[in-house]
């Protein structure tokens, strides 16, 4: 599947930004030791990844070079791909200089995303063929919220809202200040009627309560067995869903009967960086 060629727009509008941002802080006044070569050098490199992964990235990693210039970018692989070690992921010809430039850059952005589509891609294959669906959450690296929902997807796990300003995510101390469940969701539904409604509750009462005023989704949080088998069994309208240190073996053990979202922050934030690496050959000496 061309993940890339269909970007939400809370992605692709993050794209540029991001990059920019990240060629800046790495490059400031200058590269001082891709000066050490000739400027009219040119040369093509591969990069590769070293280890089993799941691809993604491939719009940042392509922005890098498009930013710099003067580097064609031929990708071999599609995000969303599983790729088996020493695996090519692209060739690059162009300019050495900018090449080299924008090498680390461009792996950053591939290996944090692909590990995150790896750590996803993980969970997804967990619980294929169940009824539960594996939800990201806010927990991403500051700067790398679009790019790791992106690789979420990638992986073959759904987000859950993107931000703050997209879905209310009605919590403890949201009831607590607002005076109870009932006056945090009225006033929710008063201020965007538009916007989806989650709250999350800690008792079956609180359930109760919630599931009586229809929000789109109920979290529960932290229930132990015994409750979730008892929320199961209750006719409720809302979607639920689990979160609370939860884990793949926690997906396997939900109560069978209904379908159910488990939102994990591991997908984001225990992610372990794939093994890339560029490759470098100079046309020049081989001409």
């Amino acid at each position: 599947m061309t993940f890339s060629a269909n970007l939400p727009d809370y992605i692709r509008n993050d794209i540029t930004r991001g990059v920019t941002f990240a060629l800046e802080e790495d490059i400031r006044d200058g590269d001082i030791t891709a000066q050490l070569i000739d400027a009219d050098s040119r040369s093509t490199a591969t990069i590769i990844t070293r280890e089993d992964t799941v691809m993604c990235g491939t719009p940042w990693a392509h922005e890098v070079f498009r930013q710099l210039g003067d580097v064609d970018v031929e990708w071999h692989v599609q995000d969303g791909d599983r790729l088996p070690a020493e695996t090519t992921l692209c060739t690059l010809r162009g300019n050495t200089r900018k090449i080299l430039t924008g090498e680390r850059t461009a792996l950053n952005f591939l290996q944090t995303l692909m590990g995150t589509a790896t750590t996803a891609r993980h969970y997804a294959d967990a619980v294929a063929g169940s009824q539960v669906t594996i939800l990201d959450t806010r927990k991403t690296l500051p700067g790398l919220r679009a790019g790791q929902k992106y690789a979420v997807l990638c992986g073959g796990c759904q987000n859950h809202r993107i931000g703050l300003y997209d879905a209310f995510l009605i919590k403890e101390n949201h009831v607590t200040a607002c005076g109870g469940i009932t006056a945090a969701i009225e006033r929710a539904r008063v201020l965007a009627p538009d916007k989806k409604i989650i709250v999350e509750v800690e008792t079956l009462a609180e359930l109760e309560e919630a599931a009586g005023l229809k929000p789109d989704q109920i979290m529960l949080d932290n229930f132990s067995v015994e409750m979730l088998e008892e929320a199961a069994g209750m006719a409720l309208s809302p979607a639920l869903e689990v979160s609370g240190n939860l884990t793949v073996k926690s997906a396997r053990t939900l109560p069978a009967g209904r379908h159910w979202f488990m939102s994990s922050g591991a997908l984001t934030k225990h992610v372990q960086a794939a093994d890339l690496s560029l490759r470098l050959s100079s046309e020049d000496a081989e001409g």
